[in-house]
């Protein structure tokens, strides 16, 4: 869905999250295998690592340090190989993608348009995408949370997007599966397009 209109100019710069948008969410078998190497319940496993990403997101911790703090809220210690193998499986948890909305970001940068990416994404997570993704350069402007210190829906993420493209908030089109990220790049005057289909999104902005 579109939300509300919004009066000026016609939006010509679309800003796209990446995972479950173009990249996909955790396949049931990526989350297993972490909780596997991690040998702990999931239940406890999952609260922690929710509770714990937005630092590791925000690049305030690195990834051995984001899974040692894990490690103690979950009464273990993880020694170097438990992190590396953890970093691992986390990275491959997260890297399968949706090629139709690769194809879309290439479609639109051949024809113009100006493509940009706002995605909360640890460091090891984005150097990943970055040397296994060419796409990832058909982005003008890529705001990863690790490297611009905020996340969404925190209200810098979307104000540091606006002013790295250099264009007034209202030309901007955000595209979020998430209607909580959705309403905070419009609350700094941003559209916004909640996210269900490449289809639905296509036609959006064919209009």
């Amino acid at each position: 869905m579109v939300h509300s209109e919004y009066p000026g100019q016609t939006p010509d710069i679309v800003l796209f999250d990446l995972f479950g948008v173009i990249a996909c969410h955790q396949s049931e078998e990526g989350r297993d295998r972490l909780v596997r190497v991690a040998d702990a319940p999931a239940p406890a496993f999952w609260k922690a690592y929710w509770d714990l990403r937005p630092d590791y997101d925000r690049g305030d911790v690195d990834g051995p340090g984001y899974w040692d703090r894990m490690g103690r809220a979950l009464g273990a210690r993880f020694d170097d190989r438990r992190v590396a193998d953890l970093v691992e499986a986390d990275i491959a948890s997260w890297s399968a993608v949706d090629a139709a909305m690769v194809s879309l970001v290439a479609e639109l940068a051949d024809a113009g348009r100006t493509v940009a990416l706002l995605s909360n994404i640890p460091e090891e997570l984005a150097a990943h995408y970055e040397a296994e993704h060419p796409w990832f350069g058909r982005f003008r402007v890529r705001g990863l949370s690790c490297r611009i210190g905020h996340a969404k829906p925190e209200e810098g993420a979307y104000l540091w997007c606006r002013d790295a493209l250099g264009a007034d908030a209202e030309r901007i089109l955000f595209v979020d599966d998430r209607e909580d990220n959705i309403r905070a790049a419009e609350g700094v005057g941003m559209r916004g397009h909640v996210f269900t289909s490449r289809d639905l999104l296509a036609e959006v902005l064919a209009a």
